[in-house]
């Protein structure tokens, strides 16, 4: 069986749509960081996003475990022109409410559909399988990302997907039994 623990990155205080961008995760409570690696598997591996903010909590969490090099893959998903927008201030407010209300082929402009990113997420986490079949991994990604696999071991809609929190340096823990993924924890905060 495989283990697969998602982390999403140290918050990093920004409002709006933050996708693609490169900020730097806030990692200053080093309590809750110390928390947050003991409660993970000690023999397992770590992989991160190649985002400053997921590459930086993996590092802070990863102690002694074996660090695997970062996956553009893991990313968070694409908000192409509306990154780092807030809300109210896209021009095309009924284009965004189907984005978030409908989720699946409906894209940002110059972005990616929720289809888009489940498709790539999941393309990493089967190669990670298959590469170290029966490991504990800790992967340090984002909401978006998380939320796919969340999605897809409930056997949930997108729309029901969203509407689980998934906090800064919260695991929320998936295991590989019977051919699919099976949610034994989600959005804990250690």
């Amino acid at each position: 069986m495989s283990r697969l623990f998602w982390v999403r990155h140290g918050p990093t205080h920004a409002s709006g749509m933050v996708g693609w961008s490169d900020l730097p995760a806030d990692l200053g409570d080093t309590a809750r960081l110390a928390r947050l690696a003991a409660h993970l598997p000690g023999d397992a591996l770590v992989i991160s996003s190649d985002l400053s903010r997921a590459r930086a909590t993996a590092d802070a969490i990863a102690g002694p475990r074996a660090r695997l090099p970062d996956d553009a893959d893991l990313r968070e998903l694409h908000f192409g022109d509306w990154e780092l927008q807030a809300f109210d201030t896209i021009p095309d407010q009924d284009r965004l409410r189907a984005f978030w209300d409908t989720p699946g082929d409906v894209r940002p402009p110059g972005g990616e559909s929720w289809h888009e990113i489940s498709a790539r997420v999941g393309r990493a986490v089967a190669r990670l399988r298959a590469a170290h079949p029966g490991r504990d991994i800790v992967a340090v990604a984002h909401m978006g990302a998380i939320l796919t696999q969340v999605q897809a071991a409930l056997g949930i809609t997108a729309f029901e997907a969203f509407g689980h929190r998934i906090d800064p340096l919260s695991v929320t823990e998936l295991h590989w039994q019977n051919d699919r993924w099976q949610a034994r924890g989600i959005n804990q905060c250690p």
